[in-house]
């Protein structure tokens, strides 16, 4: 007998279960077969179930675990553990060991960003080099995205209006039409158009596998950020320097709504369902707006903001990022980065209308350029919350917002000037940085054992 939260489980049990509801008039070697198969069915959820009790740790967090596990017993020349036996390892052996040794190494040391002191690194965090390079554009790369639910689809845009799109390591296009500066792009939810917007007061949709520009929208200011609608992908949301956000249809190209702000609008991110639009302007202020459609129109209303209270110099939003869940917050969040070197983390409240709540924040040195940040991969449900920066001293550095004191965890050296634009693929092995100079590097993100 095996106990099994609160009840014992016999092997005899799970035989009857697999024989109940049996066929009476089978085949006996499918009916044996059938026996022996719903039987190991019962032994596998009963398992699965016990590994999801380990002291309510996660997937990452047990694989490491088991890897510990059987090197003790290798070195023990001993029988697999019991679950009694593993329970207690598990309070007491190598798990213990495990959780205490992963937070003295991530939280010990004295860390800074200049790298003169050594900066312990985070193992879930941990490169092992250069997947590619692209060198080719001469140009500062301002924005760097991978595609939706893709792993090697690429795209950046440069000062010099230039968008290049690879299929990494391979560039497959280079894209002229803008004639300044690209100040962003977006993906549509299948990969097959990119948007983008520039200051040379444009708009504009490209058809990703023939590179070639499908719809031009002019405007009377800047257009400073853009997004596809993550439902209807023939609506366009562009944030511009006339203190408005303008809604298009792609396939017209006509404007069918705009709300006004109280200052432009530097950054952009819409939630999973397309209901809330979450809005950075110049002065640092977090916009919550719905978004309904209303009688075949589409309606945006301006529902709650979250302001930089108590600071004499308001900055620009670099980045508006939504993510759908959050250990930290229990829930979703958004991360606002500004150019003074402010991070805030806020939880979302979905149900009342994308209400903002501040978690916590990072105050990083001022940036003189608009460098981008991006949430990082979750670990595990047992870590903290990390995000990924540029820097103005050429490096991209990781942060944890849980560590307020220490919060930088690991850097990546390979830049020799300013970093201003990051972005993970879809599986989460590469990231994608850009510097001033038009240097775009992909990492490669180190393999975990266990995993």
């Amino acid at each position: 007998m095996e106990p099994v939260g609160d009840t014992v489980v016999k092997p005899s049990h799970a035989e009857a279960f697999a024989a109940l509801m049996e066929p009476g008039n089978g085949d006996p070697g499918y009916i044996s077969m059938r026996r022996l198969l719903l039987y190991r069915k019962a032994l596998s959820n009963k398992l699965v179930r016990q590994k999801w009790e380990l002291n309510g740790n996660g997937y990452v967090a047990f694989h490491d675990y088991i890897r510990q596990l059987k090197r003790l017993q290798n070195s023990q020349n001993s029988q697999p553990a019991s679950p009694t036996s593993t329970q207690a390892a598990l309070d007491s052996g190598p798990w213990a060991a495990y959780e205490r040794g992963s937070w003295s190494s991530s939280r010990g040391g004295s860390m800074s960003e200049s790298g003169a002191q050594e900066i312990p690194s985070e193992p879930g965090y941990s490169f092992v080099g250069m997947h590619c390079v692209f060198d080719e554009c001469k140009a500062s790369v301002n924005i760097v995205k991978f595609g939706h639910m893709s792993s090697d689809l690429l795209a950046y845009g440069a000062s010099n209006g230039l968008i290049t799109v690879c299929s990494v390591p391979q560039i497959l296009h280079r894209m002229t039409g803008h004639t300044k500066e690209v100040t962003d792009i977006d993906w549509s939810s299948n990969n097959q158009y990119l948007s983008s917007s520039s200051l040379d007061k444009s708009v504009r949709v490209w058809d990703v596998q023939k590179g070639m520009c499908l719809r031009v929208i002019y405007g009377t200011a800047p257009q400073l950020c853009i997004r596809f609608h993550p439902v209807n992908n023939n609506i366009l949301i562009v944030g511009n320097g006339n203190k408005e956000i303008t809604v298009f249809n792609f396939s017209t190209g006509r404007l069918i709504h705009k709300l006004a702000l109280d200052s432009n609008v530097t950054a952009l991110d819409v939630d999973h369902s397309g209901a809330i639009l979450f809005a950075g302007d110049a002065r640092g202020t977090v916009h919550s707006v719905t978004i309904k459609m209303h009688h075949g129109n589409f309606v945006m209303r301006s529902t709650h903001r979250s302001s930089l209270k108590g600071l004499m110099h308001k900055s620009a939003t670099t980045t508006i990022q939504f993510r759908t869940f959050s250990r930290l917050a229990a829930g979703p969040v958004l991360l606002a980065a500004t150019q003074d070197g402010l991070l805030r983390f806020f939880s979302v409240a979905l149900q009342i209308e994308g209400y903002l709540s501040l978690k916590c924040s990072l105050q990083l040195p001022p940036r003189a350029r608009n460098i981008r940040a991006s949430f990082c991969p979750l670990l595990s449900l047992q870590k903290g919350e990390f995000i990924v920066s540029g820097h103005e001293d050429s490096n991209v550095y990781f942060y944890d917002f849980t560590r307020p004191r220490h919060p930088c965890v690991n850097k990546l050296q390979g830049h020799a000037v300013p970093v201003v634009g990051v972005s993970w693929n879809h599986g989460e092995n590469l990231l994608a940085s850009s510097d001033c100079e038009g240097l775009v590097i992909v990492w490669k993100r180190a393999k975990i054992a266990g995993r």
